[in-house]
């Protein structure tokens, strides 16, 4: 997901039948969006992203317009203390 602008972790899922080191979960850091004034509609883009790029992982052209997107995105919701040039 890094080559389309979108940071997650592995993570385990309850009851997952999978080692630790092996997770099939990913998390997503709520609190990272929240704080630059993301909400239920950009949460639900963000998922919408996500699918995206599990259905064109080997696109680089899909990835690269995901990139563009979520960087668009990120622009319109700086984050907060943080001053970009």
């Amino acid at each position: 997901m890094n080559a389309a602008g979108i940071v997650a972790n592995y993570n385990n899922i309850p009851f997952d039948p999978r080692p630790p080191m092996d997770p099939s979960g990913i998390r997503v850091g709520t609190a990272a969006v929240t704080s630059r004034g993301f909400g239920v509609g950009e949460m639900a883009q963000i998922a919408r992203w996500i699918g995206e790029v599990a259905s064109h992982a080997q696109s680089p052209a899909a990835l690269e317009r995901i990139a563009s997107q979520v960087r668009d995105l990120c622009r319109a919701h700086p984050a907060p203390g943080i001053h970009v040039g």
